[in-house]
């Protein structure tokens, strides 16, 4: 595929508002996980949950709900609604598409609107619109309104591959001259069914979870919202712009919740990639693991980036940072790979104590300067619904 510049990004989640909170937290191995905390939730796990979330303006009060505060949040970071309008001014409001990923929406409203449904009828509140907080296309009418998109739009629902898989379908979609730039990302936020749903799963860890250790005992769940600016590479900022250099996606369809053993899936993703960026596996600087500190995750995929990027490109995972943003870990992650690649380091996997000597891979620990030319990130969902993407710095 042609490069893609990416002109503007930002991200929100635990460790902060904006790309230098990340930048700052990231590089001092900070972390943003606490105790689960959220409503009436009583698991006994950590969350990486994002507070004081803004109220939306009055005039989009029929999509209040956290997923969209969450994603208003964002929007106001960085600067980059006011730069996704001057991108559609420019382009025009047809020739900018819009691409998100979310696994659950705004569900969270939907459990509140359960909780006040009529005693004798069942029927939900009056007030309650589920096409314009719950669906899984919510979040892109939100957006759409909030910043003036006429052009193409669609929500991914991946599972945890979601909001990666937006960069490819974006890239597609510029390559086919269906648009001039695209806005992508994903919003995720935490909910009841989400916690309940993994902690029955015995996915959920007792403490912050811990990637890649040889204790690793499960997933800390986080919310997160994250937003880039995918443009024609005649962007007016293209030369001074990281690009999107290729993207691989895979379906290995092994098992609903389980990766195949020798991650099989994985490494056709990743095989992908760099087979559409037009690059071998030596030119990896860092990789920014899927490690989402399940046991079987973490080994499948080192079995995977070891069959194809060896056992020498320095690689970690941030989850241990961020909690595991679900349906907002891809593209929350391509920001990790965009920062790494801007500002010269490699992040640090937090919350490693004890390294499992089966997983064959560099992982590192703590954050280090480095010169990162080419990120690569991985992001794998339920089912063997798999991405990755590569990304790479301005020429």
């Amino acid at each position: 595929m042609r490069p893609l510049p990416l002109t503007h990004y930002t991200a929100t989640s635990a460790l902060g508002r904006g790309y230098a909170a990340h930048l700052q937290a990231l590089r001092e191995g900070a972390s943003g996980l606490a105790p689960c905390h959220f409503e009436t939730v009583g698991i006994p796990t950590w969350t990486g949950q994002v507070d004081q979330l803004p109220a939306l303006p009055p005039e989009l009060a029929a999509f209040d709900c956290r997923n969209h505060r969450l994603a208003e949040q964002a929007l106001r970071a960085d600067g980059f609604a006011a730069a996704a309008r001057a991108c559609i001014e420019r382009r025009g409001a047809r020739r900018v598409g819009l691409l998100l990923g979310t696994s659950t929406s705004g569900i969270h409203s939907t459990e509140l609107a359960y909780r006040a449904r009529d005693p004798a009828t069942g029927a939900l509140p009056a007030g309650f619109r589920y096409e314009t907080v719950h669906s899984t296309y919510a979040l892109a009418r939100f957006v759409r309104t909030r910043l003036g998109i006429d052009g193409p739009s669609a929500v991914i629902s991946t599972a945890c591959s979601s909001s990666a898989k937006v960069f490819a379908a974006a890239a597609r979609w510029i390559d086919a001259g269906l648009i001039d730039a695209a806005i992508v990302g994903g919003v995720d936020s935490l909910c009841l069914t989400t916690l309940h749903g993994f902690h029955a799963l015995q996915l959920t860890a007792s403490g912050p979870c811990r990637p890649f250790d040889a204790a690793r005992d499960g997933i800390s769940i986080g919310e997160a919202a994250a937003f880039a600016l995918l443009e024609a590479p005649d962007a007016p900022l293209a030369a001074e712009s990281p690009r999107l250099l290729g993207t691989g996606e895979s379906s290995d369809a092994h098992h609903m919740s389980a990766p195949h053993p020798e991650g099989l899936g994985a490494q056709l993703a990743m095989r992908g990639a760099l087979a559409s960026a037009g690059i071998d596996a030596g030119a990896i600087d860092y990789l920014n693991l899927h490690g989402t500190a399940t046991p079987s995750n973490d080994l499948a995929e080192s079995l995977a980036v070891a069959k194809v990027l060896g056992d020498r490109t320095p690689c970690s995972s941030t989850k241990g940072a961020t909690g595991h943003a679900l349906g907002a870990a891809g593209a929350l992650e391509a920001i990790v790979c965009l920062l790494a690649i801007e500002h010269g380091f490699i992040p640090g996997g937090v919350h490693r104590d004890t390294p499992d000597p089966r997983l064959a891979v560099r992982y590192e620990d703590r954050s280090r300067a480095a010169h990162v030319r080419v990120a690569m990130t991985n992001s794998f969902g339920f089912g063997g619904s798999n991405c990755t993407l590569v990304f790479g710095a301005p020429r």
